[in-house]
Formats: C-alpha cells, structure tokens, sequence
C-alpha cells in the first residue's frame, strides 16, 4: 500500500522547492527554515527513480552537507529519521545514512573530510553554510560527481561576508555560470510562523551589521576599516545651494567587442554620481549604478544631466570612455542637452588611497551628506564593506571623482565697515 507523506511549506519555501533550477543558492536569515526545507528536498529527490532528463537513478545517493559530519549529526539526523520514518528501510546510525524503501539512500557528511565525498555518485546534494567549506569541496570534489546523471545542488546558509558563498550567489543572481542556476533570498521575517517580536527581542541588544547578516540575510562584510555607519548622514535637502558636477565611472559595455571582455566574473557597474558642492560640503542627490550597453549608458548620463545641469561632467579616461562618447555626442544634439565633459584620472594613485582622501574626511565632519533615494542602502553597503576586495566600489569610486572636478566657493565676501586700505607707496602700491 502506498505511503503518503505530507509536508508543509511556507510560500518563501515553496518558491524555491518549486523552481525548476537545476542549482540553486539560499541566503536566508536565522529560524527561516532552511533546514526543513532541506529534509523535504532530500527525501523527495531520493524518492525519484528517474530524473526530468531520464537518467536511472537507482545507484546514485544523495547528500547533505555540513561543515562538519558531528555539525551533520547536530542539524540534521533526529529530525529528518523522523521526517523519513514512514519510507525508511535501514537506518546506519554511525555512519549516518538512511535506506529509504526504494533502496535508494541519503548520507550525510562533513566537509571537513573530503576523502568521505569522493568515489560516489550523486544525483542530489545540499550544501548547508557553504561559507564555512573550503570552496573546492564544491569545485573539485562533489561538482563532478553529478556530471553523469546531470544531478542538482541546493545551497542553503545564511551570509558570512563577501566570500565563495557569496561570489557563488552573485553568480547564480546574474546568470553569470550557466542558465540552470537560480539564487533566492530572504529574511528571518520572511517566515510566517516566525513572531516579529522573538526577532526584535533577539536583535535588540546585537550590532546593527551582525542583525544584517544573521536575520536579514545580507552579505555585507561589515569588515571595513574606513568608514563607520555612525558617519553617513541622511538629510532631505541641501543645507544651502551650490553647483552640480557629476562624475562617471564607466563599465565594460555589452556590445563593445574587447572591452566588456577579460573583467572580473562579478561584473562591474556603470556609476554615475550627482553632487551639489557648496560652502557646507557635498550633498549627494544620487548615484545611478546599473550594467548597460554603450547606447543605453550615453542616454542615462545625460538624462541626469538634462535633470540636474552640472557645472562639469567628469568621465574617467581610457578606452570605456573613448567608446562612449561618440553616443554621447550624437544624443546631445537630439536632446538638445551639452553638458561641460572633463576627462578623469587616477592620477597615479591607488584606488583604494583616492577613495580615502576624498571621502573620509568629509564624512568625519559631516560634510558629506546623502539625499534619501533607492541608491542609499547599495551605497552605504559599499562603504561599509570597503576596502574589501570581494566587495564591489563601482558607487564610492565614482563619487571620489567628484573631489576631482569640483570647486568649493569659499565665501570671500569684505566687510564693508572696514576701512578702505590706502597704499603707502603709491609708486610700488606697498
């Protein structure tokens, strides 16, 4: 007689138990439950006798994953006996390994003992806190164990920083790997069964950045030496006028052959920084970031600068720049917009050095104030995370430029209750 299992997932859960990717990397917040969705996807996929490309799958196994075999154990072992009883054959208590009726099997591992993951093939694996493995676990070992049955991967964990977890989510959000791949993420709150006031009353007394990472599921690295969060200042308007510049850092463009090509695998991003530069500082009115081809990148930049008619436009120099200008060029005549265009420099310094001496002085007394906008959460993260090299800067990068262009107008007014001054020489005017 046929057996019925009957499990229940919250809609988040569902949305990626049902996606039809064939990988797929979770970063989601504490008490989410990452782990009952585990135990579900192990036992449905270890239930399948074929898989959608019709291969046997009757000698395959399918794993879990911990840091740690005992981690393994801890998580997983009581819960998911319990979770396979009514479809269980054998359970290996020592070894951790459970026959299911179909004599198909679910093991679980530590990837703290990689000769334990080799030799065997899989049709399904969860990686649980894949930031806490070595990354080749993943690359050389389990990777190549799925290639003859075209098996998949869940990767659940919550973020630990810009790592290989992170770099392989990124990739997984962007299509950068391969189409198969799908990345989800999700808060602790995200979980209906989850009360708000247990999450506030566990955050309340945590560190704003561990609350990011652990229950909001962030991957901020909140590693940065630089610049604090007690440093970003948020106003609705600027304390007094002053003149507009906008700064440009370009990125690779997707229809220049040669030069989108030979970047990083996490693709940079086009900034474009909109600063009113007055007597009190810098107010930032917003910093437009996206992946865009030459065409689209040209239209974005003077769009904003038709909205808010720079002093000057700075683009940095090299071949990015030298592409885009032709474009820019042609749709000034058509939008009857002719921005000012000044070419940026490194000018020999380092990236990380021209970022600290434009901005952090100015955030340390308070002369570097940001507008409210959807810019603000991506800026402030990159600032947070700075100077981490797994973080993207393509933001404060192009908002450093702006300490390039832009001229503070002093107030050099004369009291006009002073004396005027008489030379003593009228010869030399001394």
């Amino acid at each position: 007689m046929p057996t019925e299992l009957n499990f229940s997932l919250h809609p988040a859960q569902q949305a990626i138990f049902t996606s039809d990717s064939r990988f797929k990397v979770v970063g989601a917040g504490r008490r989410f439950g990452k782990s009952y969705l585990a135990r579900v996807k192990l036992i449905c996929k270890a239930l399948e006798e074929t898989n959608e490309f019709g291969y046997n799958l009757s000698d395959k196994a399918c794993y879990y994953i911990a840091p740690t075999f005992n981690q393994a154990k801890d998580i997983m072992w009581h819960s998911l006996k319990q979770m396979a009883a009514p479809i269980t054959k054998k359970v290996r208590e020592n070894e951790g390994i459970i026959t299911l009726l179909n004599d198909r099997t679910i093991h679980l591992k530590g990837s703290d003992r990689p000769e334990s993951l080799r030799g065997v093939g899989l049709s399904y694996v969860v990686m649980d806190e894949y930031a806490f493995m070595k990354e080749e676990v993943w690359t050389s070992i389990i990777r190549p164990t799925l290639a003859d049955v075209r098996g998949g991967a869940l990767f659940i964990g919550t973020p630990n920083g810009k790592n290989h977890f992170y770099d392989l989510f990124i990739n997984a959000q962007e299509g950068l790997d391969a189409e198969d791949w799908e990345a989800f993420t999700f808060k602790s709150i995200d979980n209906p069964f989850l009360d708000p006031k247990e999450v506030l009353m566990a955050t309340k007394d945590m560190p704003l950045e561990y609350v990011r990472q652990e229950f909001e599921a962030n991957f901020a690295s909140f590693g940065g030496t630089v610049f604090k969060s007690d440093m970003i200042e948020v106003e609705d308007k600027p304390r007094e006028t002053g003149d507009i510049y906008m700064s440009v850092d370009p990125a690779g463009y997707e229809d220049v052959k040669g030069i989108s090509q030979g970047r990083t695998k996490r693709l940079d991003e086009t900034a474009i920084s909109i600063v009113e530069v007055s007597n009190s500082g810098w107010y930032v009115h917003d910093v437009i970031t996206g992946r865009w081809n030459v065409r689209e990148t040209a239209l974005r930049i003077l769009r904003a600068a038709q909205k808010y008619r720079p002093k000057l436009l700075g683009i940095e120099k090299g071949a990015l720049k030298n592409a885009l200008m032709p474009y820019l060029q042609d749709n000034m005549r058509r939008l009857n917009v002719y921005p000012y265009i000044v070419e940026l420099s490194h000018g020999n310094q380092k990236k990380a050095d021209r970022i600290v001496w434009a901005l952090q002085g100015r955030l340390e007394q308070g002369r570097l104030i940001f507008a409210p906008g959807l810019y603000l959460s991506k800026i402030t993260e990159q600032l947070l995370d700075f100077p981490n090299p797994m973080s993207h800067d393509d933001m404060i990068d192009s908002l450093a430029y702006i300490d390039q262009i832009a001229v503070t107008p002093y107030d050099m007014r004369v009291n006009s209750e002073v004396e005027e001054w008489e030379a003593l020489d009228p010869v030399s005017g001394m």
